[in-house]
């Protein structure tokens, strides 16, 4: 947290919410992203693992468009979460435009696509994400946010496509998967 932020009060932007399957947020990057140690939601006690180490996240700032008329002067600024199956997803997409991770002006889009299974008694099933970046270069000019499957994204060479891609990456001059 820096100084400003402290002195005036307020925790940031709203945190983004997934409440349904296929619940899409995202928009440009506002603000460099930060990792920081989990708090456990009900006590508000920073999360460990077992043997103690912290439990960490990395959090992203993204303007969207939503807004919520409970929050006073929303501007659509929204915090995601990124851990847990979500990590995976979004470095995944990170991967594939080749970049080497986010950046303030990138476009980050993040969706619930399904739960996983179920693995305790009482517990929800883990919800599972799929997302899409666009690196702040690309987004900022209207280029293509990854190359053809099978195309190395440096040298332009024609490989063979890697097996079962995570999401399905943006082809040239079109929208996001979602």
């Amino acid at each position: 947290m820096d100084a400003n932020s402290f002195l005036m009060g307020g925790g940031g932007a709203p945190t983004a919410k997934f409440p349904s399957i296929g619940t899409v947020v995202g928009g440009r990057i506002t603000e460099p992203p930060k990792v920081e140690q989990q708090r456990d939601i009900q006590t508000g006690e920073m999360k460990t693992w077992n043997n103690g180490d912290p439990m960490m996240q990395l959090v992203v700032t993204v303007q969207t468009d939503d807004r919520d008329p409970a929050i006073e002067d929303d501007d659509g600024k929204r915090r995601i979460f990124v851990k847990g199956q979500m990590k995976n997803a979004v470095a995944d997409a990170v991967r594939i435009t080749g970049a080497k991770g986010l950046e303030v002006g990138g476009i980050l889009r993040v969706r619930y696509s399904h739960d996983g299974e179920k693995k305790k008694v009482g517990f929800n099933a883990p919800k599972q994400y799929d997302a899409h970046y666009t690196p702040a270069a690309q987004a900022e000019f209207g280029a293509p946010a990854a190359a053809p499957a099978g195309v190395n994204t440096v040298t332009g060479e024609i490989t063979t496509p890697p097996p079962a891609a995570p999401q399905i990456p943006a082809q040239q001059g079109s929208e996001p998967p979602f």
